[in-house]
């Protein structure tokens, strides 16, 4: 296992609340809904398995918090032809 240890994903954590960063995603969907943004090449039926890894994330300063009206992850993306493993994430704010 390479990533997302309890190591990991602690210091991640740690540098998000030391710099006082709002994690979009998080902030709109709480625990403990899963948020995935890559699904593994190795999954025959990624979507069916719906096994994957957050990866990719929005943060946001505290005072743009306050404006964060949606965060999508397009995982429409990961089913194209010839797709990344990664989706895009986008952040609509209300400035």
């Amino acid at each position: 296992v390479v990533s997302h240890t309890p190591i990991e994903t602690s210091a991640l954590e740690t540098l998000r609340q030391e710099g006082d960063w709002v994690d979009g995603a998080r902030h709109l969907v709480p625990e403990p809904t899963k948020i995935y943004t890559w699904w593994s090449y190795r999954s025959t039926d990624w979507a069916a398995a719906n096994k994957g890894r957050r990866l990719d994330h929005v943060w946001l300063s505290p005072e743009l918090g306050g404006t964060l009206k949606s965060v999508d992850v397009h995982r429409d993306a990961r089913g194209w032809s010839r797709p990344s493993d990664h989706v895009p994430v986008t952040a609509t704010l209300e400035l």
